[in-house]
């Protein structure tokens, strides 16, 4: 396997490696585009015949074909990070210096110099390394006209678990419950008039009947009610035996849940259960209730 910064070095250490001149000179048609797709209404660049700054790295595109020609310092980095795994990418920062606008007629050369590798770092994207390079574009007479330093992380993208197949009825009545259990909540429906507290969720009050709702975070705290221990069929996302429990909350209601760390055996009528929130896939959190500790 590829040693990474021995490679970075290697490339470093090549300096500044010149591309193939742009295969058109600086011209009014494109830089009409540029200014049309921009939005840009300042009349100096058409009356100056001049191009806009930021247009610098437009004139030497390679384009597919002809950028299977090209080479630069940064691709054998980018080909040996994609071969170890890190196949994600994500600009982190461009900054561009000017030295003077492009002319009508200039015929501007890219040249790329690599600065460096950075990591491996730990991110939200998942782990990665830094690549930082920089370009300068010469025109015909070798004088500078722009440069950039570009910096991207080449991430490792984190694994997507298959998504679980007993996903939950999620509707008007039951989001406030889903939404508390993506915060860690296990929360009570409540009637907010009569304060009467009901579970499962329903659109009216079984004792005032009204249907003005609210809710109530439980304590998380339980005690198993009565129970199952599931066996056969099998079912899909599960491995079995697994236990299906009725526990009642010290807020006065019951709740239906699997009961887990904990062996199917040693589940008893009246066991102290607490609320534990698990992620199935990458989208659904189940509340779940594992033995209290004593």
């Amino acid at each position: 396997m590829t040693d990474l910064h021995e490679l970075a070095a290697k490339q470093v250490a090549l300096g500044e490696t010149y591309g193939l001149p742009a295969a058109d000179p600086v011209n009014e048609p494109m830089i009409r585009h540029w200014l049309d797709a921009m939005g840009d209404r300042n009349p100096v660049y058409l009356d100056k015949g001049v191009a806009p700054p930021a247009m610098a790295q437009v004139w030497t595109m390679p384009g597919v074909g002809r950028g299977a020609k090209e080479r630069s310092p940064v691709d054998e980095i980018m080909a040996a990070l994609n071969d170890q795994g890190f196949t994600g990418v994500v600009a982190t920062n461009c900054e561009q210096t000017y030295h003077r606008y492009a002319r009508l007629g200039d015929v501007l050369t890219p040249a790329t110099r690599f600065s460096g590798l950075a990591g491996p770092k730990r991110t939200a994207l998942g782990e990665g390394y830094f690549a930082t390079w920089n370009v300068t574009w010469y025109d015909q007479a070798g004088e500078p006209v722009a440069e950039m330093l570009f910096r991207v992380l080449k991430f490792r993208p984190k694994e997507k678990r298959r998504p679980y197949p007993l996903k939950p009825a999620v509707n008007q009545d039951t989001g406030f419950f889903w939404d508390g259990v993506r915060q860690g909540e296990l929360r009570i429906q409540s009637c907010a008039d009569c304060g009467e507290l009901r579970h499962p969720p329903g659109p009216v009050c079984p004792s005032c009947r009204s249907a003005n709702r609210t809710h109530v975070v439980a304590s998380g705290e339980g005690t198993v009610y009565s129970y199952v221990v599931h066996h056969n069929p099998p079912v899909p996302g599960r491995e079995t035996p697994f236990v299906v429990a009725v526990v009642e909350l010290p807020e006065g209601v019951r709740i239906v849940g699997n009961i887990v760390d904990c062996p199917p055996e040693e589940v008893g009528i009246g066991m102290s259960l607490r609320a534990t929130f698990r992620a199935m896939d990458d989208e659904l959190i189940l509340p779940m209730w594992a033995p209290r500790e004593p």
